[in-house]
């Protein structure tokens, strides 16, 4: 058996690192995921009744951890509801000292908008960052941040306090709460 074991390595092994990094697009996550399969296969070798369908077996052994990987990530997404912010919290100054206009107007974004804004403006995800936490493209991600932004600027400049030259350009907003 552990010649079966090292002939499935000498192989596959890079063919299968290909085939993982090429559906997860994180080098690290895939080595992971490819030692991973590498164990599963090992410790289910004996359960292969035909030897000629090694190669089918082994890449649908992958393709399960590869999706196993993808749920478990969206499992441990972070929840919009763990994005609120307590409004007087010293580590995320910047979201706390804005008004509670601005703040409502941030609270009333469909979740996705609200999560972009967040995660982007407050949290200090970069776009990339962003994408890969949401499985989608980065295109997808930027179209999703600029939308947001359009539509919580259109929103915020109805909020007391806050300023905007002839254009619509925020300048600056005042905090009245302190």
């Amino acid at each position: 058996m552990n010649t079966e074991i090292n002939a499935i390595w000498t192989d596959l092994n890079d063919e299968l690192f290909k085939f993982i990094l090429g559906k997860v697009k994180d080098e690290q996550v895939s080595k992971d995921i490819h030692q991973e399969v590498f164990l599963k296969v090992q410790s289910k070798v004996n359960q292969l009744k035909h030897t000629s369908k090694l190669t089918s077996w082994v890449y649908q052994i992958t393709r399960n951890t590869i999706i196993d990987y993808f749920r478990k990530a969206k499992e441990n997404s972070i929840p919009i509801t763990d994005l609120d912010i307590p409004e007087r919290q010293e580590q995320n100054f910047d979201y706390s000292k804005l008004t509670n206009c601005i703040n409502q107007k941030i609270e009333s974004l469909s979740s996705n908008h609200k999560e972009a804004i967040i995660l982007t403006s407050f949290k200090d995800y970069t776009q990339k960052e962003l994408a890969h936490h949401l499985n989608i493209s980065y295109s997808g991600t930027k179209s999703r941040v600029q939308k947001a932004r359009e539509i919580l600027k259109e929103n915020i400049l109805d909020c007391p306090n806050v300023e905007s030259d002839t254009t619509g350009k925020l300048l600056d907003f005042e905090n009245n709460s302190e």
